[in-house]
């Protein structure tokens, strides 16, 4: 692995010890590659995945850029999360800075009606 790669674990795995979703506050885990973004709601107390998403779900338009998909992705969350009665989440970076994709996907599902 690379330095940068090692740098972000650490980084993820100091947030994570202070962090914990349960059933009614599930923790929003974001992971973002090089070309797509997903996104897991998680409930720790019973170590198992409420929702997952990602952008190879989404039929995207040529031409439409990265950030805007995360913001889709973010927003098609929000919806299916409120179905399911989730109106709070803990937000997880995963270690990267908050900015770009990641600030994007937060912001949708923020329009999506999610509190963090």
């Amino acid at each position: 692995m690379s330095i940068k790669n090692d740098k972000r674990i650490r980084r993820h795995k100091k947030i994570r010890m202070n962090m914990h979703g349960t059933k009614d506050r599930p923790r929003l885990f974001v992971f973002r590659s090089n070309q797509h973004i997903y996104a897991q709601l998680i409930d720790d107390d019973k170590d198992k995945v409420l929702m997952s998403f990602s952008d190879k779900s989404l039929k995207l338009k040529k031409g439409e850029k990265k950030s805007e998909a995360a913001k889709q992705v973010g927003k098609l969350m929000a919806e299916k999360a409120m179905g399911s009665k989730i109106e709070k989440v803990i937000f997880d970076r995963g270690g990267v800075l908050f900015h770009g994709r990641i600030k994007a996907l937060a912001d949708g599902a923020r329009e999506g009606g999610l509190k963090f």
